[in-house]
């Protein structure tokens, strides 16, 4: 991206931030329309993940989850612009939930790993995460090729206290000496490498999921933690968080369950609110392997 349309994309940005929130989920209305109703962007994706996920849905029935989930892309286009200059009182009042299972590990100087979906607005979880833990809070996360952009979301992402950890930097990260319990947080639900994925069932399909997280916390002995973000129906812009345990004993569950427990959750937590997770993404475009290797079986 050159330097000047870069400098003009965040001037429309920071315009777009400084609105109110009601102007801003106008912002959002217009964007559904030419994004999809006019540019068509991934629609035949969409359609295609929501058929294969829920087949006995009707066309009618995945016709209105596909506008929902619609809306809910472009609201999390302009909720992170926002978040970009919210205040700490913004963030809390747009995140609820108890939380106070946190505390409890905090005072037993628990390490935790929090595993989460693509669902909600990870960004605002991101945020509050490192805004209401007393953990030291460290976001793995991949940086962009374009350097502006990634600078621009590790501004956001690091407003509160937060540490973001390349993926590839997260094993060297956690064996440094901290003076207080700390709190890996990711999302794995995307689309990994099918010859070192774990694979199973989710959403009635082939799954290949990252493995890095089970190693993390293997080697590491840390608590895992799955965090749900539903969004609060008839509020844009306002989640509610639920904290669940996968396992407090990661080297004692067998290879890959406690990937296979988030998948069980996360499907749960899909069919609940089924627009509320990121339908564009090409998440089934890999095939399993023939043959797969141990390590990448539930054993």
């Amino acid at each position: 991206m050159q330097p000047i349309v870069s400098k003009f994309l965040f001037l429309i940005l920071n315009q777009i931030a400084s609105l109110s929130w009601k102007n801003a989920f106008r912002i959002s209305d217009f964007l559904r329309w030419s994004i999809f109703s006019v540019g068509g962007y991934r629609r035949q994706v969409i359609r295609q993940n929501l058929r294969n996920s829920f087949p006995d849905k009707t066309e009618a029935e995945l016709s209105r989850i596909a506008k929902e989930f619609e809306l809910h892309f472009t609201d999390l286009i302009v909720e992170t612009i926002k978040f970009r200059t919210a205040s700490p009182e913004c963030v809390r009042e747009r995140l609820q939930g108890d939380i106070s299972i946190m505390d409890k590990f905090y005072e037993n100087n628990t390490n935790i790993i929090f595993l989460m979906g693509h669902r909600g607005n990870w960004e605002l979880a991101n945020l509050f995460s490192s805004l209401c833990f007393k953990h030291e809070c460290i976001v793995v996360y991949r940086p962009l090729q374009n350097e502006a952009s990634d600078q621009w979301f590790l501004d956001m992402r690091t407003r509160f206290g937060a540490k973001l950890v390349p993926m590839d930097n997260i094993f060297k990260e956690l064996q440094k000496p901290r003076d207080k319990p700390y709190v890996v947080v990711l999302a794995n639900d995307q689309s990994p490498n099918p010859k070192t994925a774990f694979w199973t069932e989710f959403l009635h399909q082939d799954t290949g999921v990252f493995r890095g997280v089970e190693t993390i916390a293997r080697r590491y002995n840390l608590t895992v933690l799955y965090a749900d973000f539903s969004k609060v129906p008839h509020k844009r812009g306002y989640y509610q968080v639920a904290i669940s345990t996968i396992t407090d004993c990661p080297k004692e569950v067998e290879n890959n369950a406690i990937l296979k427990r988030q998948l069980c959750i996360l499907e749960e937590d899909i069919k609940k609110q089924p627009h509320n997770w990121l339908w564009s993404h090409r998440r089934w475009k890999h095939r399993r392997p023939e043959c797969l290797k141990p390590e990448q079986t539930l054993s």
